[in-house]
């Protein structure tokens, strides 16, 4: 593992913290536990954590994350949204409340993304062999990507949310929702949640794409996350931010692909088209008060492409850093409201005011 970077997916890299897995040190300076979850990996980074927080905790963070699994898993048949997806009616299904907010998220970002955002977009996501089905061995038809559109839309989703509790309904029998756009994000704030309930005030969280801070490093300075350049240099960082104890999410096209029939295909799916994307925009990070806010909105403006991206960037006052290809190489944007956040940059445009 490198010195400096400590890499916490093929989008964003820690750089500050500590070099490896280690137990609490003699002076609970620095403390770090790290492993799988939802096909991914999970960090805990805590800077001078107290002594009676340690007790359990590393239980206790396998105890939220197997949580966070049962009830967002497609891969477990068991799990709450599995048997929501085999469901085969139109009543109303009890979720938890936890559950209930992150489907809410995803409704009020995919109506502001135009849809481009839409977790219903399952069955195109496992036609094209990004879900729990096998990639395919032909390109899909267009009467398979029509058959699997007609499934899909936001439309079809209802959340009820009362005093007695929570249900979830699809006026579709097959409607097969997929939360994993939000999920990483989800299970970060979780675990975020886990350390301030500890009194743990110095602490650096991720799951997959997704981080969150708080306080200070063990090396009594800012957390520090750097956006990946869009190469499969995983040490080559585009921008380095400071998050100021916000979360951030990078969604990109580069890493996560496969090639069939000489073309390359992409884990990110449009569902206005019912394929994956083939525009120049190959990453999209943002920066919001909550890991899961971020992990919502990187996902629609991958889709969106670069120019609708900065459109609704802007419109909507959001945190955002687009790297885009260009016959040369790759061009930067940042929205105003991303540029405090920057401790260093490459190559990056001035952003359009």
């Amino acid at each position: 593992m490198n010195k400096y970077a400590v890499i916490i997916t093929g989008a964003v890299m820690l750089l500050a913290g500590c070099d490896k897995p280690s137990p609490p040190s003699a002076d609970n300076q620095a403390w770090m536990a790290e492993g799988k979850t939802m096909g991914t990996f999970y960090r805990v980074m805590l800077a001078s954590p107290p002594a009676d927080a340690l007790v359990g905790l590393k239980e206790q963070i396998s105890q939220v994350l197997e949580q966070d699994n049962h009830e967002l898993s497609t891969y477990r048949q068991d799990s709450v949204l599995s048997r929501f997806n085999h469901y085969n009616g139109t009543a109303p299904q009890p979720i938890s409340a936890a559950m209930a907010d992150l489907i809410a998220t995803a409704l009020r970002i995919g109506a502001k993304t135009g849809g481009a955002m839409d977790i219903t977009v399952g069955p195109l996501v496992n036609l094209w062999g990004f879900g729990p089905d096998k990639q395919p061995v032909l390109m899909p038809t267009q009467a398979q990507i029509d058959s699997a559109r007609a499934r899909v839309g936001l439309h079809h989703l209802r959340l009820t949310e009362e005093v007695s509790g929570q249900w979830l309904q699809k006026d579709l029998p097959d409607l097969y929702v997929d939360l994993s756009t939000l999920g990483e994000g989800y299970a970060t704030d979780h675990l975020a949640a886990l350390m301030e309930r500890r009194g743990i005030t110095r602490y650096l969280v991720s799951v997959g794409g997704a981080v969150i801070s708080r306080g200070l490093s063990p090396q009594d300075k800012p957390w520090r996350v750097a956006i990946q350049k869009p190469t499969d240099r995983e040490v080559d960082a585009q921008a380095v931010v400071d998050l100021q104890g916000h979360g951030i999410s990078t969604s990109g096209s580069y890493r996560n692909y496969y090639e069939l029939q000489g073309k390359r295909l992409s884990h990110i799916i449009d569902p206005a088209t019912g394929r994956p994307i083939d525009h120049k925009l190959v990453s999209a990070t943002v920066i919001a008060t909550t890991a899961m806010e971020a992990d919502g909105w990187d996902t629609g403006l991958m889709v969106l492409g670069t120019e609708k991206a900065k459109a609704l960037a802007e419109q909507q006052g959001l945190a955002v850093y687009l790297i885009t290809k260009t016959e040369t190489g790759f061009e930067t944007w940042m929205s105003p409201q991303f540029r405090p956040f920057i401790i260093q940059a490459t190559d990056t445009q001035p952003e359009k005011r």
